[in-house]
């Protein structure tokens, strides 16, 4: 049995469809990296996961527990952690730990050992008293997991937990995400950033409410319509700007990419772009979700 399995999610504000008929099944122990821009649906819909959110439509399962009649259940054996770190910022790291602890009932013994495991597991030691308004980013963003895994949840839900924190706290947190999923817990973690969702068992691109693929990272390279060559130019957005205007049979998109310039081409590589030396390289989860936003844009205006 999948940890999350669910059909024809959906959520509506009015008119506006938030999450519209989203299917999704999350197999047990993985990493499921939920992946799309800002606002197209992925922060509403761990909520509806979670039991915090009703949903318009929809069923299913997480953990086995229908999210929308048993909620109270549910959230027993699940952990969340918000974008915003829901810690308590004039208490001290010991005092968030603890009172996590008691919100999951969680005393005596049992509460000190589960505090201790965590100081050690979230590389908390030597911050126990210092107060959490004063701790980085990057230690707020430890504690707040620690929190989260007080109560040794089956599945954790980690919700854009690497926004705003630098590229060292971000490595030293997926290493602790990886460490978890290595013990058996499942985690859905929502993220923007490509190289994080590049390390993901499986993923799920996410574009205005509606769920349009779901794959291991190398199954989605796999789909990528087309393939890309770079060439070599002094001046790419120039030149993105003469190839754009010969609209050159076959080429189906052009991007500037760092010194290079990318062209995206479908069947044989023209003759046209020879001059500058092409070639040809394989497609990142970046060029698989720009693909996957302008075929759905398309399909959109049609």
């Amino acid at each position: 049995m999948n940890a999350v399995d669910v059909r024809g999610l959906t959520k509506r504000y009015g008119n506006f469809s938030a999450v519209e008929d989203l299917s999704l099944g999350v197999p047990r122990g993985q990493v499921y990296g939920f992946l799309g821009p800002n606002g197209s649906g992925k922060s509403t819909t761990i909520r509806m996961l979670c039991g915090l959110l009703a949903p318009s439509g929809g069923e299913g399962t997480v953990l086995g527990v229908d999210f929308r009649k048993n909620p109270k259940e549910l959230r027993q054996r699940i952990g969340y952690m918000s974008q915003k770190f829901s810690l308590y910022a004039d208490l001290t790291v010991l005092e968030n730990l603890r009172f996590y602890a008691g919100l999951y009932g969680l005393g005596g013994g049992a509460l000190r050992r589960r505090v201790d495991t965590m100081v050690a597991l979230a590389d908390l030691e030597g911050q126990e008293k210092s107060l959490t308004g004063t701790l980085s980013a990057g230690v707020r963003q430890r504690l707040a997991l620690g929190c989260a895994l007080m109560h040794h949840p089956e599945l954790l839900f980690l919700d854009e937990p690497t926004s705003g924190v630098d590229l060292r706290s971000r490595r030293r947190f997926w290493d602790l995400i990886y460490d978890l999923a290595a013990e058996g817990t499942t985690v859905l973690v929502t993220t923007h950033f490509m190289d994080e969702a590049e390390h993901c068992d499986h993923i799920g691109f996410i574009f205005r409410g509606r769920l349009v693929a779901t794959d291991t990272p190398e199954g989605l390279k796999k789909r990528f319509p087309g393939t890309i060559y770079a060439l070599e130019t002094p001046s790419p957005p120039a030149l993105l700007e003469n190839l754009e205007e010969e609209k050159i049979p076959g080429v189906r998109d052009l991007y500037v990419f760092g010194p290079r310039l990318h062209a995206v081409v479908e069947g044989a590589l023209p003759e046209a772009l020879g001059r500058w030396s092409p070639r040809e390289i394989p497609p990142s989860l970046e060029d698989v979700f720009v693909a996957l936003v302008q075929d759905n844009e398309r399909k959109g205006e049609r």
